[in-house]
C-alpha cells in the first residue's frame, strides 16, 4: 500500500485529533454526574456562641467540652415528635455506620423545653440553652448540623436525610481530617 505524503499527514493529524473530538463528544452527550457532597456547606462556617447550656438533668454544660470531636447537632423547639425521632434515628445510624471512626463523632440534641427531651441513650448529649433564645443553628429544627472539631458549624443536612449520602459525606470528612 502506497500512501501519498498528504494521506500520511492526514493520518498523523487524525491520531492527535480523534481523542480530543471523542472526549468533547463524550462530555457533551454523556454528561458526567456531579460529584460532591450531599450536605450543604455553610460558607463561611459559623462558630457556636459561647452561650452556656444545661444538660437535661440541669448540670452546666459548654460546647467547648466537645472540642476535638465532630458533632452532629439537632435542635427541637417543641416536644420530640416523629420528625425529631427520625432525626435522632438518622444521626444514630450514621454514627454507628462509621464503625471504628464512630468515637470521633458526638451526637447532641438541643431542646428549648426541658420536658421535650426524650429518654436519652448513653451516646446522646441532651441540652437546654441557658439563654432565653439562642440564634443560629442551635435554634434551627429544620436541619441536622455538623460542627467541626474547632467548634464551627460547617455543614447541614435536611431534617430527614438520605442516610447513605450523609454517611458518605462524614466518611470523606473524617478521612481527610487530621483533627478530631
Amino acid at each position: 500500500m502506497n500512501l501519498t505524503p498528504r494521506a500520511k499527514l492526514i493520518l498523523i493529524a487524525s491520531g492527535f485529533l480523534v481523542p480530543i473530538v471523542a472526549s468533547v463528544a463524550t462530555y457533551v452527550f454523556f454528561r458526567p454526574e456531579p460529584t460532591g457532597n450531599y450536605g450543604e456547606l455553610l460558607t463561611p462556617p459559623e462558630a457556636i456562641s459561647a452561650a452556656a447550656f444545661r444538660r437535661g438533668d440541669g448540670a452546666a454544660f459548654r460546647f467547648e467540652s466537645l472540642r476535638g470531636r465532630w458533632v452532629l447537632l439537632a435542635s427541637e423547639s417543641r416536644a420530640c415528635d416523629a420528625g425529631c425521632a427520625a432525626k435522632l434515628y438518622a444521626m444514630r445510624q450514621v454514627r454507628l455506620a462509621l464503625g471504628r471512626e464512630a468515637s470521633r463523632v458526638a451526637r447532641v440534641l438541643v431542646a428549648e423545653d426541658p420536658q421535650a427531651l426524650p429518654a436519652a441513650p448513653e451516646d446522646l448529649v441532651t441540652l437546654v440553652p441557658a439563654a432565653p433564645e439562642p440564634a443560629g443553628p442551635v435554634n434551627d429544627a429544620s436541619h441536622i448540623y455538623l460542627v467541626d472539631p474547632r467548634g464551627n458549624v460547617m455543614m447541614r443536612w435536611p431534617r430527614e436525610p438520605d442516610m447513605r449520602r450523609m454517611l458518605k459525606d462524614l466518611q470523606t470528612l473524617l478521612k481527610a481530617s487530621q483533627i478530631g
